[in-house]
């Protein structure tokens, strides 16, 4: 049964302006590390909570199971914003374009809104090729959007110089402990939408005591806390969860504001520690 709150909840994320026309839900799912055969459950519960994006790739053996939640939740195909990606394995223009259409069928869908590289993988040198397949996923409308996932400014540089298109989005890891702010800076300059992923760095900030008193104060938790700064921040966040009631919280975060004292607080937190790996040296 859909939440009596679903569509509202699905109404205060606000959609995001992508450089090619089309916008994305600011808050989504993250499934990374959902295994497939509970996926299909906890996309159909969060579609019912109110979410309305959805994001996976092929490197986490869910796409099947996030398709059958789809169509578990009842919901019409044009009110998500679905996203996967292309893991360096497949990279290369023609075996791209193979793992699009496995990645796809999986999915059971006829089109995905955003379709990533995962990681420029600088070793392998491929990712220039690799772009161009995804121009062509995007000009045959397969792929609504098309962008980038742990992208730094150079190897945006070189898309730049290689190409026509500018990526629509950059997903990268981003939270109070890496706030990456020359990377959105540059994402910013030139029409890239940020997108962060691990934005509650794997839950290690959950207990920070800086961010549970600013939960407190606020009456909320410090989850809430982390996910109204990225929003507030215009950064697009994908938090990850299983359990619904987690679900829910996460996307019961416009009810709160951050002041100037929280948002110094917050600042302080930046360590430039990563939770995953550097993307210049992966692999």
């Amino acid at each position: 049964m859909t939440h009596p709150d679903a569509a509202e909840r699905a109404a205060r994320v606000p959609r995001i302006p992508l450089n090619d026309g089309h916008e994305i839900p600011q808050l989504g799912l993250g499934v990374y590390k959902i295994d497939d055969a509970t996926t299909s459950e906890v996309v159909r519960t969060a579609i019912d909570l109110g979410y309305r994006h959805i994001d996976t790739a092929a490197l986490y053996e869910n796409e099947r199971g996030v398709g059958d939640g789809i169509r578990a939740s009842g919901i019409d195909r044009d009110e998500l914003f679905v996203t996967t990606k292309v893991w360096h394995d497949r990279q290369g223009f023609d075996e791209t374009l193979r793992a699009f259409d496995e990645s796809l069928g999986r999915l059971g869908l006829d089109a995905v809104d955003l379709y990533l590289i995962h990681w420029p993988a600088p070793s392998l040198d491929l990712y220039v090729d690799t772009w161009h397949a995804l121009e062509r996923l995007r000009d045959e409308g397969r792929a609504r959007s098309i962008g980038v996932s742990n992208f730094k400014a150079h190897h945006l540089d070189r898309l730049a110089a290689e190409s026509s298109t500018v990526p629509a989005v950059n997903q990268i890891e981003l939270h109070p402990n890496l706030p990456q702010a020359e990377t959105r800076a540059y994402d910013a300059a030139h029409g890239i939408v940020t997108e962060a992923w691990s934005p509650l760095a794997r839950g290690t900030l959950l207990e920070n005591p800086v961010l549970a008193r600013i939960a407190e104060r606020h009456g909320v938790t410090p989850a809430q806390v982390v996910l109204r700064w990225h929003l507030d921040d215009g950064t697009v966040v994908i938090p990850k969860s299983a359990n619904p009631h987690r679900l829910a919280a996460n996307l019961d975060v416009f009810d709160f504001s951050l002041d100037d004292e929280d948002r110094a607080a917050i600042a302080s937190l930046d360590n430039g520690h990563r939770t995953g790996k550097d993307p210049d040296l992966f692999p």
